[in-house]
């Protein structure tokens, strides 16, 4: 019996991760206590929704030079770099951004910028990964 509630325990958990991809961001130099990681999995019209969860990131206006906005960063295949939002964080324990696209995303990235709805990334990079 335990080994059927093994079999079928390990079965549900490789469906769920087979569903979505995660991808843990590395210590930024900038935010180093920050544990930030982002998800990311197909809707039914096959876009992504992308969710990223910081823990422990600090406002930004902390940084040096200080900042107002953590913006979030896709770079797509074909379509170059896209803003899809901005973290919202006032020293809070926990920040999530929650968005999709209907790109093909490459990496993610999170910038420490003046204003949250730029086009173009400016400000300081804060930490950057890959699907």
């Amino acid at each position: 019996m335990k080994t059927i509630k093994k079999a079928f325990v390990g079965t549900i958990a490789l469906f769920l991760t087979s569903c979505a991809s995660t991808a843990k961001f590395p210590v930024s130099s900038v935010t180093p206590a920050a544990e930030i990681v982002a998800k990311m999995k197909k809707d039914k019209n096959d876009n992504a929704v992308i969710v990223v969860t910081a823990k422990n990131l600090a406002s930004a206006d902390r940084l040096n030079p200080p900042k107002n906005n953590y913006v979030v960063w896709i770079v797509t295949e074909d379509n170059g770099t896209k803003n899809i939002g901005q973290l919202m964080n006032k020293n809070a324990n926990k920040s999530v951004l929650t968005t999709s696209t209907p790109f093909k995303v490459k990496e993610i990235y999170i910038t420490a910028e003046e204003q949250g709805n730029i086009s173009y990334p400016s400000g300081i990079e804060i930490s950057r990964t890959s699907f």
